[in-house]
């Protein structure tokens, strides 16, 4: 199905007072995240599982000057790997875009919804859950809390015997830990169910013995191969940052979240995390928010953590992330579609001429920051295929494209 095809709000879903019985979507139903449910489910969490708030606190906004620029819609560019001109409007439909926002030099450019977005709306932001739990974990380390040489297992004893006993806080922070875990979706055995059902906040059968939360969970996983060696992109260590994290600053990452950003960078709207069945938020992919207060994260990195002449975060943490991370680790890990990147502290570094970075999410979620455009653009997406290998070819080249145009402007 098509974009407008599988349009939630074409659909129905959910829809009535009950909705009818083939459009009610359960947290239950085995396909409420399977395409086109997906479309729906990515901006309603909250109502079909616990969750927990991330507070904006009572600070004044901070508004984006709003500066249209209707050229953006005309860019052209050509996808990676094909051989026709592709219309940068016509690109958003291709990746079920559900929402986009682009700020220039701080500015509100371009602003676009669909699907189940709308600008007050919230949505799922996937895997750019990671590099916000790694910016916290950053920002601990470059005030001295953390130190990311120590051993995982003297900051969490109960990973001593696990995996993740004798990494350090680095290899986790960079995903260079080397973990027998496989993330492969398409395989009804992969540990990626187990860990989910163990992650999951609803009662379990009673005939069920496995682990019962995330921290259950990461006490369990094996080890293989060397810490330190390649790069494995692994939600897993995600979620072993974020135990580091609340066992360093006695606060979940949700709380953390709060207190050290989203209460100080002037959201619009609260943010939330999905939770397992004790409340532990989940830190590789669990935070719901606005899409203007993604752009606002972007913007914060792109400034070096500054805003409006106050240090909100250490310039030290974002340095280091757009220093980018072990290329040589990065290419073991063979992405075809990234060659010559790397990873550091959760985020995604392109070391493209203009130093762009980025937060990456399945389905399409991205915060995409390009230094020399002095350029952010968030987006929200539903795309019917979890990899990002799906959306790039046609996302990264339609990024540089708007940055091209607005550097010449």
């Amino acid at each position: 199905m098509t974009a407008a095809e599988s349009d939630p709000i074409a659909l129905g879903w959910m829809v009535g007072a009950p909705p009818p019985a083939d459009k009610i979507i359960r947290f239950t139903d085995p396909d409420y995240f399977a395409f086109p449910k997906l479309r729906w489910t990515v901006c309603h969490f909250r109502q079909l599982m616990p969750t927990v708030g991330v507070g904006r606190g009572l600070g004044p906004l901070r508004f984006f000057e709003r500066a249209p620029d209707s050229g953006i819609d005309a860019l052209t560019f050509t996808p990676l790997g094909g051989d026709r001109k592709m219309r940068f409007d016509d690109s958003l439909a291709a990746n079920y875009t559900d929402g986009i926002a682009i700020l220039h030099d701080g500015k509100l450019v371009y602003e676009r919804y669909a699907g189940c977005l709308d600008d007050t709306g919230k949505h799922a932001a996937m895997s750019v859950t990671k590099s916000l739990t790694g910016l916290l974990g950053e920002i601990l380390v470059a005030e001295g809390t953390l130190d990311d040489k120590a051993k995982v297992a003297t900051l969490v004893p109960e990973l001593s015997a696990s995996a993740f006993g004798d990494a350090t806080v680095r290899q986790v922070l960079d995903m260079t830990t080397g973990l027998h875990y496989s993330e492969d979706y398409s395989d009804p055995d992969a540990d990626v169910w187990i860990y989910s059902a163990a992650g999951s906040p609803l009662p379990k059968p009673a005939d069920y013995t496995g682990p019962r939360s995330y921290f259950d969970y990461l006490k369990t996983v094996r080890k293989e191969g060397e810490h330190g060696v390649a790069f494995g992109y692994k939600t897993i260590n995600s979620d072993a940052m974020g135990w580091i994290i609340a066992r360093v600053t006695g606060k979940s990452v949700a709380t953390l979240l709060s207190e050290r950003i989203w209460s100080r960078m002037g959201a619009e709207q609260d943010a939330y995390y999905t939770v397992d069945s004790i409340g532990t938020p989940f830190a590789g992919g669990g935070l719901n928010a606005g899409l203007r207060d993604m752009a606002r994260i972007g913007q914060l990195m792109l400034d070096g953590g500054r805003q409006n002449g106050v240090q909100i975060l250490p310039e030290a943490a974002i340095a280091h992330i757009r220093a980018g991370g072990d290329k040589a680790a990065f290419a073991k890990a063979d992405y075809p579609l990234l060659r010559g990147w790397s990873y550091t502290g959760m985020w995604w570094i392109s070391h493209n001429p203009n130093g762009a970075f980025m937060a990456r999410g399945v389905h399409g979620q991205a915060i995409y920051v390009d230094p020399a455009a002095r350029m952010v653009i968030a987006r929200f997406a539903s795309h019917p295929k979890a990899g990002n290998a799906a959306n790039d070819p046609t996302s990264l080249p339609a990024y540089e494209a708007v940055a091209k145009y607005l550097m010449a402007k």
